[in-house]
This record gives C-alpha cells, sequence and structure tokens, in this order.
C-alpha cells in the first residue's frame, strides 16, 4: 500500500496539476481537502474534479463561520492592512486552511501534507510554518515549487494530462474568500497596465450615485449594518454586496513580498476596506491620542506577522491581547458615505466619545477656559524657543569672530 499524502485542494490549476505529480513522481495515494473559508465555490463540483484527476479520497471542511471569528475579527480590531493598503484576506485563510489540512492528515495517518504554492509567493511560508508549527514531523511537499514550475508549463501539462482547468485560469489565477479576492497572474503582471473591469466580481464600474451605509460596532466588532442585526458572515456579504455596488473595494499597488520580490497585486474587497475604514474612525473617537500613536505601530506589527505567515508566532497572541483591551469601549455606530469608489466617514456616535462638543465649538456656550491656554502655549514651545534663541546668539558670535 502507498503511503498516503494529504493535499490542500483548492480545484484550481495549481493544486490540481499537484495531484498527479503527487501520484507519478512521489507514487503517493492522495487525499484531498478543500476548507470553505467564503470562496462561494462549486465544492460538489471541486470533489469530482479532484477524484476524476485521481485523488483516492476528499475531505470538505466548512470553516466559514470559524474563518470569522478567529481571523477575520482578530484582523477588524487590529485594523489590519499590510503596507496601508491589503486588508489580509488571503493571508488570513493560509493559516486555517494549512491547520485544517494538519488535521486530516492526522485524522488519515498520512505520512506528509502537500500544497500547490510556488516559490515565489508568500503562501508557502503561510502554509509551511503553520503546518511545521502543528506537525512537526509531517513532510511537507510543494510540486510546484520543488519543480520551479511556470504556469504556462503547468497549463501544457494539465492539457498533456487530460486534466480540466477553467477558461479564467489561463487569464488570471484568483483567491477568493469571505474577506476578499485576490486578481493575479496574466496581464495584469504588467505594471503599468489597467486592469480591465472583466477582472472583478463585485465592482459596479457605471454606478455614479451617492449612497450610505450605517455599521455599528460593539467593542471592535461589527454586529449591525443599517440597523440590522446580522451573523458576522451575513453582515460581511450585505457591506459586500452595497459597497461594491457603489465602485468601493479595489486595491492596487505594488507590495513587498516577504521573499523579497515587488509585485503589482490587485485586491477586490469591498467589504473589508468599508468596515476598516469605519472601524478605525471610530477608535479615534473613543480612544486616547496616546492609545491611538501606540495601537497604530501594534496593528503594524500585527498586519506583518499575519501577512508574513507568523500566525502560530507567540507575538501576535501577545498583540491580541493588547489589542483586545482597547476595544472595550470602541462600541458605536459609524455612518460611511460611498460613491464611485470612495469611502468617506461622514457621522459617527458612541457613548464613550471623548468628543465633547461644549468644549470643541467656537459657539457660545462654550465650557472652554480660553484663558488657560496662554500659560500652556509658552511652557509648550518653551524648550524649542530656548533653542532657535541659543542658536540665533552663537550664529551671531561666530559671525562678529570672523
Amino acid at each position: 500500500m502507498a503511503n498516503k499524502v494529504v493535499l490542500a485542494y483548492s480545484g484550481g490549476l495549481d493544486t490540481s496539476v499537484c495531484i498527479r505529480y503527487l501520484q507519478t513522481l512521489h507514487k503517493m495515494d492522495v487525499i484531498t481537502v478543500t476548507v470553505d473559508c467564503g470562496q462561494d465555490d462549486d465544492f460538489a463540483g471541486i470533489e469530482r474534479r479532484a477524484k476524476a484527476i485521481g485523488a483516492i479520497k476528499h475531505v470538505y471542511v466548512d470553516a466559514k463561520d470559524e474563518f470569522a471569528k478567529d481571523y477575520v475579527i482578530p484582523s477588524i480590531k487590529a485594523n489590519g492592512l499590510y503596507q496601508g493598503k491589503y486588508p489580509l484576506a488571503t493571508a488570513l485563510a493560509r493559516p486555517l486552511i494549512a491547520a485544517k489540512t494538519v488535521e486530516v492528515a492526522t485524522k488519515e495517518n498520512a505520512v506528509a501534507i502537500a500544497h500547490g504554492c510556488t516559490g515565489k509567493g508568500n503562501d508557502q511560508i503561510r502554509f509551511d510554518v503553520t503546518m511545521r508549527a502543528l506537525r512537526p514531523d509531517l513532510k511537507i511537499i510543494a510540486p510546484i515549487r520543488d519543480m520551479n514550475l511556470t504556469r504556462d508549463v503547468e497549463i501544457k501539462y494539465a492539457k498533456e494530462q487530460n486534466i480540466p482547468i477553467s477558461t479564467e485560469a489561463k487569464k488570471y489565477s484568483i483567491d477568493l474568500n469571505l474577506w476578499g479576492r485576490a486578481v493575479e497572474g496574466g496581464s495584469i503582471e504588467d505594471a503599468d497596465f489597467e486592469p480591465p473591469e472583466e477582472a472583478f466580481q463585485f465592482i459596479n464600474f457605471k454606478n455614479d450615485k451617492a449612497g450610505y451605509i450605517d455599521l455599528e460596532f460593539d467593542q471592535g466588532v461589527p454586529v449591525a449594518a443599517d440597523g440590522k442585526r446580522m451573523s458576522l458572515t451575513d453582515l460581511i456579504q450585505y457591506v459586500n454586496d452595497k459597497a461594491g455596488a457603489h465602485g468601493v473595494g479595489i486595491v492596487d499597488h505594488i507590495e513587498d513580498r516577504v521573499v523579497g520580490i515587488k509585485s503589482r497585486e490587485v485586491y477586490e474587497a469591498p467589504a473589508a476596506l468599508t468596515i476598516i475604514e469605519a472601524h478605525r474612525d471610530l477608535e479615534k473617537m473613543v480612544l486616547t491620542k496616546h492609545e491611538l500613536a501606540f495601537k497604530r505601530t501594534v496593528d503594524d506589527q500585527w498586519s506583518w506577522l499575519a501577512y508574513a505567515g507568523l500566525w502560530q508566532d507567540p507575538l501576535r497572541a501577545d498583540l491580541d491581547r493588547f489589542i483586545d483591551a482597547t476595544q472595550t469601549r470602541v462600541s458605536g455606530k459609524v455612518r460611511v458615505k460611498l460613491q464611485r469608489g470612495s469611502i468617506r466617514v461622514v457621522g459617527r456616535q458612541s457613548r464613550y466619545s471623548l468628543y465633547k462638543n461644549d468644549l470643541a465649538t467656537y459657539a457660545a456656550g462654550s465650557t472652554f477656559d480660553q484663558s488657560l491656554a496662554k500659560g500652556f502655549v509658552e511652557l509648550w514651545g518653551l524648550q524649542s524657543i530656548i533653542a532657535n534663541s541659543v542658536a540665533d546668539t552663537a550664529g551671531k558670535k561666530q559671525q562678529q569672530q570672523k
């Protein structure tokens, strides 16, 4: 009996050719596992494809709620944006998929686990580090990386082996989950090429009308949209549809991968960008400037760990504890205006608000005693004033000595 390997299987080009390579080159029985993180795929079709290619067994794991609760929520609280742009959709799903693959490998007494990552991307790190952290005794096989395969070679091999591939796979490499959609490959690799409208799934490019969405947060977690309380998965879908209908959600930027390569990345994430913008704005209302300044540093570090495949690192859990402590007052409502791809917060309210109108107003009725400001200003700029005076005096002395 051949040894068993469990392959994290998406049903796409890379993982489909991996089944055949694992069979022919490694002489192993392949068990495929597909983890549902909200990608809205034809999972029955994926199972049929895996078995048609030669998998001896296929396992489907519904992890949508777990993904939302244990990965997306922490990312919202951390305003998770890598390099201030990418909402970490793929990065968040990879450690969960890796963990579920390890669980299946343990249950099936497999000797190895496999994935379809290339040697150029970040996913190989996310998979490998998580898998090794959970089961360091299991061998990891990555046929695409190990054989240095390129996409055109994979497509040719798939045709030779009668492995079915979609028309979309020939154009782009797509990764989709509850939190966003990544579009790679093809003409998009040209950094000076504007992605065509056909590359996007959620965005309406023709709607010029403005729209509004009201989001309610409870301790940093979105719990309602437009006055309707709903589960997080339903809320994300609701915001995704509404924001996307107003052209919101495209991220197009030059990204620094962990392996040192700069890459042109295109993402589609209407819900993620809208929710994070609203959450960050609410934080500015309820947290002190000292909390906000330090949390920005923590958020950046948290986003880096998630992006760089270090989800299992103890520091990420340490940062979560600090972030959770800041979220106890991040409750309230935020109103966002959506128009022609732009997101703008136009209103916010919270019972924990540090904004007090009677202090901030310039109108009659202000409770702020302006006379107190004079002494504060003198003390605030004292050292700067003295430093300039000393420099001016020293400069005059030097001039006199010449």
